[in-house]
């Protein structure tokens, strides 16, 4: 049998009749248009012409080659392999796999040689950062002393302050901040707004309006840490289901706007509530209550749910960075390249959501850190986020850990929130992007 495009192109002249009843000839296909086919027939003979030169499966072609790769472990190998899940059985189709990755990343070239070159700078700069925040505060300690308190593990005063102060606080910090930077980062993703961060859908209200009714009567510090879990989990749920049109919406289109103004009211709801509880709140409590709004690490212990959660948060959302490269370019291409965009999106959605939720609860409300930590990154490194995703994290806890080394040392023995650090860093380098950016 014939193909269509030989069929097209032999199609023999036909006669009809015109309205005053004399016969015409009609031309053929191939003698119209000055004898070329219309546009929607050459589109088909060129799939035809795909279809019939496609042998096989064609091999995924990704800027991450080379032998470094096998070195960065199976899960980033999965990576690569997962644009081959998106393939129909259409010979044509498949053939878009061979371009997917790279024709969704459109900022600077990334291969695996540069990321593990960006995360072992940023992994060397947080680990000196961990031990000056060991070393440093209103007693200096030596890094030998650090290190002999750490492996001793003995009673001395050197030791408890190393281990049982310094040592959670700056734990606490990286983690919150790891946890803030790549929540950061997916949301702006998902939001397709550069404006957006952790706090933007809620989260950080509801754990704060609960974090503060603890304070407020008095209970226990473990349980204000479970009662601003609650109230994130709870701004969780109510965004599911206030938006489970947007989020769970079965057709491919734009579902920013909607669900970025549901977290708007909710937080706006939080906000008026924790106004009304700082308003009636005595005295004794009230300074207690500002320092959590604004951020604080003073007190924290061991962090182990904020690491645990961002060991489990990475795990989750760091296989499908190749896919959130495709989905930068919007619901309706990610669609048509064969990404599961709902599915996608409500999973980047939760672990964006509870990552912020386990930062706050283990800091409080510090700002500027999901904001500003991935922008700076797209500057210097581009946007890729197989490279962004594991940076951002890199790149917070740095940020944190070091605005809590200043927060601690600068008016010593005094210390100031950490949140206001942050923010008095961050204003003055967003605005700088901003100027660097503008036209």
């Amino acid at each position: 049998m014939a193909s269509g495009s030989t069929r097209l192109a032999t199609a023999r002249p036909r006669t009809g009749r015109s309205p005053d009843g004399s016969t015409a000839r009609i031309p053929a296909l191939g003698e119209r248009n000055g004898g070329d086919h219309p546009p929607c027939f050459k589109l088909r003979r060129s799939v035809l012409s795909v279809q019939r030169q496609s042998v096989g499966r064609p091999k995924l072609a990704v800027p991450w080659g080379g032998a470094l790769i096998d070195n960065l472990g199976n899960l980033f190998n999965k990576d690569h392999q997962l644009a081959h899940s998106y393939s129909t059985p259409h010979a044509a189709s498949r053939r878009l796999d061979h371009a997917r990755p790279t024709a969704a990343v459109n900022t600077k070239r990334m291969n695996a040689q540069r990321a593990f070159m960006v995360w072992t700078g940023l992994g060397l700069a947080a680990l000196a950062v961990f031990v000056a925040s060991l070393a440093l505060g209103s007693i200096a300690v030596s890094p030998l002393r650090v290190m002999q308190a750490l492996v001793s593990r003995s009673t001395d005063v050197i030791d408890e302050i190393v281990l049982s102060l310094r040592l959670p606080r700056a734990l606490g910090g990286f983690a919150a901040g790891a946890l803030l930077g790549m929540a950061g980062a997916l949301l702006q993703v998902l939001l397709r707004n550069p404006l957006a961060e952790p706090y933007v859908l809620g989260v950080s209200g509801g754990a704060a309006a609960f974090a503060l009714a603890a304070m407020l009567f008095s209970l226990s510090w473990w349980s204000v840490d479970v009662a601003a879990f609650t109230g994130a989990f709870l701004s969780i749920l109510l965004v599911l289901g206030l938006a489970r049109r947007e989020l769970w919406r079965g057709e491919p289109q734009d579902t920013s706007p909607r669900l970025l103004l549901t977290g708007a009211v909710i937080a706006a709801g939080w906000g008026a509530l924790i106004t009304l509880m700082l308003a009636v709140a005595p005295e004794n409590r009230l300074r207690g209550m500002v320092f959590w709004l604004t951020g604080d690490l003073n007190g924290v212990a061991m962090p182990w749910t904020a690491l645990i959660a961002l060991v489990i948060a990475l795990i989750a959302i760091v296989p499908v960075a190749p896919q959130l490269n495709i989905l930068l370019r919007g619901d309706v291409a990610a669609e048509a390249l064969g990404v599961r965009v709902v599915q996608l999106r409500v999973r980047v959605y939760l672990v964006a959501s509870l990552a912020a939720a386990a930062a706050v609860t283990t800091a409080g409300t510090i700002g500027f850190i999901g904001l500003v930590v991935p922008h700076v990154l797209r500057l210097a490194f581009g946007n890729d986020q197989r490279m962004l995703l594991p940076a951002s994290a890199l790149a917070g806890g740095l940020a944190v850990m070091g605005a809590d080394l200043i927060a601690r040392t600068v008016i010593a023995p005094a210390q100031l929130p950490v949140g206001v650090i942050t923010a008095l860093i961050g204003v003055p380098v967003f605005l700088w992007m901003l100027l660097r950016r503008a036209p």
